[in-house]
């Protein structure tokens, strides 16, 4: 899913380098001449503020009050950790638009971070890749019985959202850093700063193999990053290349799905919340929301993945705003891409199968467009969703390209996502820092690391990032 700043700015593809160091002045003595949209900001109109009590409904429906834990999708008993992410910033942008009162914010922390604090680790060293959200049992993804692994983009995303909790609620410090310093992160993080996941198959040792593509990969690393961990290797923007669609030079991840066995899907989705709750920036940049973005290609990158779908509009007259999102049925998940696998507005499931029955205006990335840029083409993807919800139930998935009507499932990661959109309309970039708080149970380990050896914890000081 990655990179050439000089290639994304109309210059044609053919010839890009492979440093980006070597043309980001280049890039910042372009962007003057070039109209960046600004993002949404504002108190929230009533029919935002509507809109985000209906897509709180889907977490008071979905809520375990056992474990703290919210069903990934309506009514399914199971959850991965980037849905419960979501579900953490469902739950920050309810409190702090006033949907729900300090009393039950602290209610459901509480609870989930008691869960977090005595879950089992897969093979005692990360959360598993699924929990039954009624037990806490480690779950396949089939919801039965067992340990499968673990995602380090999914870990990345929850670890993004306990760093934001505990600088906007540092009462809370102490709970998320100690629910941290049970992992072991020998396997997920590398020397070279690579991420692995895990995966264990049956009969089978476990397996150990890089993790995360263009997009996805730079935005998970943030969220170890922000923990002290060097990420080098996997926050660069390399591997990559550029394809030209509708004039525009849109960034793809150039490893080989063939060879590796992992897809480079290009969609909406990881650059939409590197933008609200990182600002674009790199994780050492403590700013506030502004536009210096320091992190400034993955603000280009993002704004190509923009610009290539508003194009598609106007020439062909589809409303495109695409990721990956969920399905009501067989396989109930798919990925909606910009481009993957050599093929332009692809979308496949898991396994690779050509889906174009699937495609779809998914709400969260219209959503995330919508705020992001405040332009005429996202006025109208608004306009195209804001009415595709269940009162009772929260947002739907989508609207389908072909016509056929809503993806009739509702799911934490899409309600909790549009949720943060909502809040980052009103509050600008969500990771926000405290001054002048006592060093962290984090921080402390880190500089006396004793009763935590053989967990690998990061060298202090090995980032230069305030944790």
């Amino acid at each position: 899913m990655r990179y050439v700043i000089v290639c994304l700015l109309g210059v044609l593809a053919t010839g890009c380098g492979n440093k980006y160091n070597s043309f980001s002045e280049d890039v910042v003595d372009r962007k003057s001449h070039w109209s960046v949209p600004k993002a949404r900001q504002g108190v929230l109109t009533e029919q935002e503020m509507d809109m985000a009590r209906i897509a709180w409904k889907y977490f008071e429906n979905n809520y375990q009050e056992s474990t703290g834990l919210v069903n990934a999708v309506n009514n399914y008993p199971s959850v991965t950790w980037w849905d419960a992410a979501s579900y953490m910033a469902g739950m920050v942008s309810a409190y702090e638009l006033g949907i729900i009162e300090k009393e039950e914010f602290n209610r459901r922390l509480i609870r989930i971070l008691t869960t977090l604090n005595t879950l089992d680790l897969f093979m005692n060293e990360l959360p598993n890749k699924a929990y039954n959200t009624q037990s806490a049992a480690k779950v396949d993804y089939g919801n039965q019985p067992g340990e499968i692994g673990y995602s380090a983009l999914d870990l990345g995303r929850l670890l993004i959202w306990l760093h934001i909790i505990k600088h906007r609620y540092p009462e809370y410090a102490t709970s998320v850093d100690s629910a941290v310093l049970r992992w072991n992160f020998c396997n997920v993080v590398d020397k070279n700063g690579t991420m692995f996941g895990a995966l264990l198959e049956k009969d089978k040792p476990v397996q150990y193999l890089q993790e995360g593509r263009l997009g996805y990969e730079e935005y998970a690393a943030k969220g170890f990053q922000l923990w002290g961990f060097d990420t080098t290797q996997a926050s660069m923007a390399e591997p990559y290349s550029t394809i030209n669609l509708y004039g525009y030079d849109v960034p793809y991840d150039t490893r080989d799905p063939r060879k590796l066995k992992a897809h480079s899907y290009v969609v909406t989705e990881s650059y939409v919340l590197d933008g609200i709750e990182l600002g674009w920036d790199l994780v050492e940049d403590r700013s506030g929301h502004d536009y210096n973005y320091s992190n400034d290609w993955i603000a280009e990158f993002a704004l190509q993945i923009y610009r290539v779908q508003e194009e598609r509009y106007k020439q062909t007259g589809i409303i495109t705003a695409r990721t990956e999102h969920q399905l009501a049925g067989p396989p109930y998940f798919v990925y909606d891409t910009i481009y993957t696998d050599g093929f332009a507005w692809n979308t496949i499931s898991e396994a690779g199968e050509y889906l174009p029955q699937y495609s779809a205006v998914a709400i969260k990335g219209a959503m995330g467009m919508w705020v992001l840029w405040d332009t005429e083409y996202t006025d109208l993807l608004f306009d195209h969703i804001a009415h595709v919800y269940d009162r009772e139930k929260g947002f739907y998935e989508g609207i389908f390209e072909n016509g056929t009507g809503l993806i009739n499932t509702f799911t934490s990661n899409n309600n909790g996502i549009t949720l943060e959109i909502l809040l980052y309309k009103q509050e600008g970039k969500l990771l926000k820092y405290q001054d002048n708080v006592a060093p962290s149970l984090w921080e402390k380990a880190l500089e006396s690391p004793f009763g935590y050896e053989g967990q690998c914890l990061p060298r202090k000081g090995a980032f230069n990032s305030k944790l």
